[in-house]
């Protein structure tokens, strides 16, 4: 994986210019859209540098990204101007996936970059994501993936993190430059435990419950046949007028139990299980 630069930019300003920098240097882009402010700022940085000839988004489909996730990379191509392409992936159907491992993002990064490269055979375009310096801080087995694609990373690439994406983004007025992180369905899910298309609809059904009552930054964990709910510890108390009716929508998806976790929503908190073994590797 290409090294960040020895440090930081000192804000956004030089922040842009190194990103305007490292576009001009890249014959075409296809960069891999999740939805979210990091890919969307690499997307809309491409469109700008290369133009619509020499770039195009894509998104990868599958179970475990949401709908409304998907529909919202849609509509951000659309109001940028950017060419997007929505790949089937079906990661699911690899064991090495469904069985949920602690590399489980490897396997399904693995199977985005192999059908990215199927496509772009021949074209000379670099893959991009929207990796970047605050990733470095976490287990990101995806990278790893990236590395084996050869797929470049041109915010981590210019040392840049999450703070000043945020900055950029919203300068440049995206609408997502304040979107919370919104990882797939699959992360909902403790790892050991497998991933099925069933478990997936049912989670995203009750997060888009929770969201449609005020609680859009949520998680639903599968664990087992129950689900244990994460909001925001200062939202806590406002799910009380909610108990019942939640516990009789989870029950008719096909939740055996609901618990409300007291600690709260906090992004990455399976990643606990893992341990400094599962983070060596």
């Amino acid at each position: 994986m290409p090294a960040p630069l020895s440090s930081p930019p000192k804000g956004p300003v030089e922040a842009a210019l190194r990103l305007d920098r490292w576009f001009a240097e890249c014959p075409s882009a296809a960069v891999a859209f999740s939805g979210g402010v990091d890919s969307a700022l690499v997307a809309f940085w491409a469109r700008r540098v290369l133009g619509r000839e020499r770039m195009a988004a894509w998104t990868a489909d599958s179970p475990s990204l949401k709908r409304s996730d998907l529909d919202a990379a849609r509509a951000f191509c659309l109001a940028h101007d950017i060419p997007l392409s929505v790949l089937e992936t079906r990661e699911i159907d690899d064991p090495a996936y469904a069985s949920n491992p602690i590399d489980r993002c490897f396997h399904c990064k693995k199977t985005l970059y192999r059908a990215l490269l199927a496509e772009l055979r021949g074209k000379g375009a670099w893959i991009c994501s929207g990796a970047n310096l605050d990733d470095l801080g976490d287990f990101r087995p995806g990278l790893t993936a990236a590395e084996e694609a050869s797929v470049r990373h041109p915010l981590l690439e210019c040392g840049v993190g999450k703070e000043t994406i945020r900055a950029l983004a919203r300068s440049a007025g995206l609408a997502v430059w304040d979107k919370p992180a919104s990882p797939c369905l699959s992360s909902r899910i403790p790892y050991g435990q497998p991933v099925t298309a069933e478990k997936l609809a049912r989670i995203e059904a009750a997060e888009a419950w929770l969201a449609a009552r005020g609680f859009p930054v949520c998680r639903v964990r599968h664990d087992g046949a129950a689900a244990r709910i994460e909001v925001p510890a200062e939202r806590i108390p406002l799910l009380a007028p909610h108990l019942g009716d939640l516990r009789d929508a989870l029950s008719a998806l096909g939740f055996l139990g609901v618990e409300i976790d007291p600690e709260g929503f906090v992004s990455g908190k399976l990643n606990r299980a893992i341990g400094s073994k599962g983070a060596a590797r």
